[in-house]
């Protein structure tokens, strides 16, 4: 029996993206490997409103425990030291770059990207982003194995950090089996919810720098359309600019901003839609593209950084630098339902190529190399 702690403090609703890698990880760890035990650590005091962790820990293989250690934090370092939470164990697995660097138990960190240090604007403070580049790099060298989700993140991570190839294994991530073409009383209760109405191209994500949020209300402004353009997802009031375009373009009425929608409302809020657009300069990964293509909605995206090899052919790509290029993009699909049918038809195929049981397979993979050291230091 193969024992692996997995550091699930990141499963709260501050993380709403390494959350739930952490927390599907977990879950498709548990299912497709009954035979070996999950030592899961939870912090009960960050708040959760998203993940479902009950449903987590009523499985017979993952063990709870609670710890209290925010990150980056003194506490995060003793847990190298708390003898039973080691105990027995193979391999200790950390999703996100904070991991006890004194740990004695073979160590994989997860590496989603190094956004920050590739767009400077991503993190402007001349403090912040050397330490991000120290952290990354100081739970990179502690690590005998580092995952990341594409071949353009282990670009970055070998240009940047200097990370061995042989030491970065690529594991793809996949969308959930909640994505999937949701009912049509489903869809019209979320839309109702939201106030949305019949037509609508999606956005779903952050409004961080990077996510190229102005460019896309620009590129709205240039789309003849009756659709409304729906910007969803978790908002950081540090990054006001796309409402403020909006508003200075006179668009208060055609881009409408949801925050904050439930976790159990993506699928129909996608499946609605009558494009979803992705106008991203820089990703990991990117999976809210690979969401939309399972929930049989028509995508286009920017052809940049790994969208690429996430998407496929399977998409309707564009510049994101370039406005009107995005534009000719959203209205090029809204205008030909042949396009919409066609790109549904190639998104639902390319999704069905990702699974969360190939991801728990080549995680696991990972593990047994490094707890047979296998992988070099």
């Amino acid at each position: 029996m193969f024992t692996c702690i997995l550091d699930a403090r990141s499963i709260q609703d501050h993380f709403p993206g390494i959350g739930r890698y952490a927390f599907r990880l977990c879950c498709a760890l548990a299912d497709f490997f009954p035979e070996h035990r999950f030592r899961v650590l939870h912090d009960a005091r960050a708040r959760n409103t998203r993940f479902e962790l009950a449903a987590l820990f009523v499985r017979p293989n993952v063990e709870r425990v609670d710890v209290q250690a925010n990150f980056f934090s003194l506490a995060e370092q003793c847990l190298a030291f708390h003898q039973r939470l080691g105990a027995q164990a193979n391999v200790w697995h950390s999703p996100y770059y904070a991991l006890p660097l004194a740990l004695s138990i073979p160590a994989v960190v997860t590496l989603a990207d190094l956004t920050p240090l590739v767009l400077r604007g991503e993190m402007p403070n001349a403090f912040k982003r050397p330490a991000y580049r120290v952290l990354n790099a100081a739970a990179a060298r502690r690590a005998r194995a580092v995952i990341t989700f594409s071949h353009a993140s282990r670009l970055d991570l070998e240009r940047i950090l200097g990370i061995p190839r042989a030491k970065i294994s690529i594991v793809p991530l996949a969308a959930d089996e909640t994505f999937a073409p949701a009912p049509i009383m489903e869809i019209e209760r979320v839309r109702a919810t939201l106030s949305l109405p019949p037509d609508y191209v999606l956005y779903v994500g952050s409004n961080k720098p990077h996510k190229n949020l102005p460019h896309l209300v620009q590129a709205w402004a240039r789309v003849a359309s009756d659709a409304r353009l729906v910007i969803a997802g978790a908002w950081d009031e540090r990054y006001p600019e796309a409402k403020t375009i909006a508003a200075r373009l006179g668009l208060n009425e055609r881009v409408l901003f949801r925050h904050a929608v439930a976790e159990r409302d993506l699928p129909a809020l996608i499946s609605g839609a009558q494009l979803f657009v992705f106008p991203s300069v820089h990703e990991g990964f990117g999976l809210p593209p690979l969401e939309a293509m399972a929930c049989g909605t028509a995508v286009a995206c920017a052809h940049a950084s790994s969208l690429p090899e996430v998407v496929g052919d399977a998409a309707y790509v564009f510049d994101p630098f370039d406005v009107p290029e995005m534009a000719r993009a959203m209205s090029n699909v809204l205008g030909d339902e042949n396009l919409r049918v066609a790109l549904r038809d190639r998104g639902a195929q390319r999704a069905q190529q990702f699974s969360w049981r190939r991801v728990a397979r080549e995680t696991m993979r990972v593990y047994e190399q490094v707890a047979s050291k296998q992988v070099d230091r």
